[in-house]
């Protein structure tokens, strides 16, 4: 099979679940409210994992869309042009649903007194609790909250490059935020109790793994390969 109908066929899987995750915007709003539901659904304490998630991932999602955007103005290339459009699109409508999700449970965006980042997940970073975690690099340091997302200046350097560096900056860039972005998403399918934000955190790891595999054979054909 040519390298072209391989990305084509992973393309069309990312698409799929992508889709599929969209036009089940509405019925997962109706879900968390409770409309049309037998019982009213659970709705999550401010420090639980689900709205833990919901809070975390919506500013993960965010930095996704942001350097989406900045690569599209610094390259002509189609297939990142194309994938930059396809994360922009997916991301900033996963991320109005875990906002809409804050708001009907009435629930604050940002995180209580005393909680930081990832205070959800507290036995990431083999049992460290996230809120002690500063020094480690990618955690509150140069802007970057949570494992994976950039730093202020990796997006000063995607949005200065141009051409193949900037394609090959931020295909990295964003293999790193989708690995970190897949562990938060497993995380909330293991700890959260609210059967439609488990089932978007499941389609979220399917989704953002294959889109993973297709970076890392974009970036062989570059000449480059994942951060260490």
């Amino acid at each position: 099979m040519s390298a072209p109908l391989t990305r084509r066929t992973r393309w069309t899987l990312g698409s799929a679940v992508a889709l599929a995750l969209l036009f089940a915007g509405a019925a997962t709003v109706a879900s968390a409210r409770g409309d049309g539901a037998v019982s009213a659904p659970l709705t999550p304490a401010v420090d639980s994992a689900d709205a833990g998630f919901a809070r975390d991932m919506a500013v993960h999602h965010q930095q996704a869309v942001e350097m989406s955007f900045i690569v599209r103005d610094v390259t002509d290339d189609e297939d990142v042009r194309r994938l930059a459009y396809d994360i922009a699109h997916t991301q900033a409508n996963q991320r109005g649903m875990l906002l809409g999700w804050l708001d009907l449970w009435e629930l604050p965006k940002t995180a209580p007194d005393g909680q930081g980042p990832m205070s959800w997940m507290p036995d990431a970073h083999g049992g460290h609790d996230m809120r002690d975690m500063e020094g480690v690099q990618g955690m509150d340091h140069d802007g970057a909250l949570m494992p994976g997302m950039a730093t202020r200046t990796e997006l000063e350097r995607l949005r200065s490059a141009r051409g193949e560096q900037a394609e090959i900056l931020f295909l990295q860039l964003m293999t790193d935020h989708h690995e970190g972005g897949v562990a938060m998403a497993r995380g909330c399918a293991e700890r959260c109790a609210v059967p439609v934000e488990k089932r978007l955190a499941q389609g979220m790891v399917q989704a953002q793994q294959s889109e993973l595999d297709l970076m890392a054979d974009m970036l062989a054909e570059r000449g480059a390969a994942p951060r260490p």
